[in-house]
């Protein structure tokens, strides 16, 4: 299956949007939030299943609005170009990886007892 540079640039447009509400939500509850909150409290959250949830949505837009950018910028230079189908595959491979290594360790997470 061949995707279309325009394809790319609607899935970057979609994963900015996703950026722009997990950035959001993570400024508000982390950095912003209403009341004094401390480490003890970030690792209880940390140990939530639905806060996983979340670090993972954000890894997965982090990370394809990251590699589908350096893609189309990398593809538009000219003598870089002609490799569009080896970046393709490139950035496949970091991206599973990154996403694997990612999620390995926001799940493997458990806050102490």
């Amino acid at each position: 299956m061949r995707i279309t540079p325009t394809r790319i640039f609607q899935i970057q447009r979609i994963s900015a949007i996703a950026l722009l509400v997990f950035m959001t939500t993570h400024m508000v509850v982390v950095h912003y939030p209403p009341m004094h909150i401390d480490f003890s409290q970030i690792i209880v959250r940390m140990g939530q299943p639905i806060w996983k949830a979340i670090d993972i949505l954000f890894l997965l837009s982090v990370l394809v609005h990251a590699l589908a950018g350096v893609y189309m910028v990398l593809t538009d230079l000219q003598k870089i170009g002609r490799y569009r189908q080896a970046l393709g595959w490139i950035a496949v491979v970091l991206f599973v990886v990154f996403f694997f290594y990612g999620t390995k360790t926001i799940i493997a997470f458990q806050p102490p007892v």
